[in-house]
């Protein structure tokens, strides 16, 4: 939907709104001004004038706000305002179609399954006395099952816009084996982070403290980036000046809660992006060519609802075309009830038969993902919804 010329508009009234107020404040001023005068005139004299003075001046006083005449100065501003005022709702009106209904199929949809959608939004989104209200009276008391993963990443995320690491430090060292399953290396991240705030606020003493607990089990496999952490030691108290500045960057805290996110959806089970707010977002963008063919199938007295297709494109962008049918990356099949798609622990997607093939029909015997370095074992795959 075209929004430019409604924020054009919006940005003509809020000018025009601008221009008459400040017109009025200064009329007020110079009105208040010219009052204070007379009254600092009366005052000066007032043992000494007469009434006829007094009236001298009051009269001397109704002529200069006479001349000043504050209502026709700020006529012409106000009836610029007015006019912006009149044009931007029927802009509004004609830009934004208020009746929608014929621009969509009704569709019978499983109830109990939008409710644990919405549901689930609002734990995620972190409102969860409004998911717990939603629950309670929606009657879905199994969709309270997602308050308790939430509410954890919840506090975790609110703990590093704090810079306090302690709370995902401790969930990275609980799943520490499934995060190794998933090739993240976010525990060393964390780490990281945690190492450089103790080495700039409580010195290198501490840092190194810290780094011979923690960051020497990670030197191993990560000797470069030990060996980097380091070489921050000799710059203690003057990192910002240092070549290893940008571990300072606000960017790697945004990333790693971003990636945290992103681990912990995986873990329950859940996708990163809210299916509720992706839904929206795509009907949103697709709405207006809809909006267009209901009003030309209308003017030509034909009816599209009963249509399997839809006789025009609809154009998404990328993030919002999903494939409704999934083919296996490996044997290169359909899936189908007989053969379901089934979801990794790594987060990849294989069919059943392929799963069975590369574990060798053996329920306990781990195999190698074709897309990750993740060992994964048949057991632990979980049949998506199909």
């Amino acid at each position: 939907m075209e929004l430019n010329s409604i924020k054009d508009a919006f940005d003509r009234v809020t000018k025009k709104q601008k221009l008459s107020s400040s017109k009025s404040q200064e009329m007020i001023e110079q009105i208040e001004e010219e009052i204070e005068q007379a009254l600092s005139r009366i005052q000066s004299g007032q043992d000494s004038a007469s009434p006829s003075d007094h009236k001298l001046i009051l009269d001397e006083l109704k002529a200069k706000l006479k001349e000043i005449a504050p209502l026709k100065q700020l006529e012409g501003t106000q009836k610029e305002l007015n006019i912006a005022l009149s044009k931007y709702p029927k802009l509004l009106e004609k830009s934004f179609n208020p009746d929608i209904s014929k621009a969509y199929r009704n569709v019978d949809f499983d109830t109990h399954t939008v409710n644990q959608i919405i549901a689930s939004h609002f734990y995620r989104e972190g409102r969860f006395d409004l998911g717990d209200c939603f629950v309670a009276e929606s009657n879905e008391l199994d969709a309270a099952t997602n308050k308790s993963p939430f509410l954890e990443m919840f506090q975790i995320l609110e703990a590093m816009k704090s810079r306090n690491l302690n709370p995902a430090l401790s969930w990275a060292a609980n799943n520490h084996e499934k995060l190794k399953q998933n090739g993240s290396d976010i525990e060393l991240k964390l780490h990281r982070l945690q190492f450089v705030e103790i080495l700039q606020n409580s010195g290198r003493d501490e840092a190194l403290k810290y780094a011979r607990a923690y960051l020497a089990p990670f030197a191993a496999k990560h000797m470069a980036e030990v060996q980097k952490l380091m070489a921050c030691l000799l710059w203690a108290g003057k990192l910002e000046s240092s070549p290893y500045a940008e571990l300072l960057s606000s960017i790697h805290w945004d990333n790693l809660a971003e990636e945290v996110t992103r681990q912990f959806c995986n873990f329950i089970g859940q996708s990163y992006e809210s299916p509720l707010s992706v839904t929206i977002a795509a009907g949103v963008q697709g709405l207006p060519t809809l909006l267009k063919l209901m009003n030309v199938m209308t003017g030509k007295k034909q009816e599209w609802q009963n249509m399997k297709q839809l006789p025009v494109p609809v154009d998404l962008d990328r993030e919002f075309q999903f494939h409704s049918i999934f083919v296996c990356p490996v044997s290169r099949d359909q899936v189908s009830e007989d053969n379901p798609p089934m979801l990794l622990s790594c987060g990849h997607v294989l069919c059943k038969q392929s799963i069975t093939k590369l574990s060798k029909n053996n329920n306990t015997r781990p195999f190698k993902c074709p897309y990750c370095p993740s060992e994964v074992e048949p057991g632990q795959c979980r049949q998506l919804y199909f």
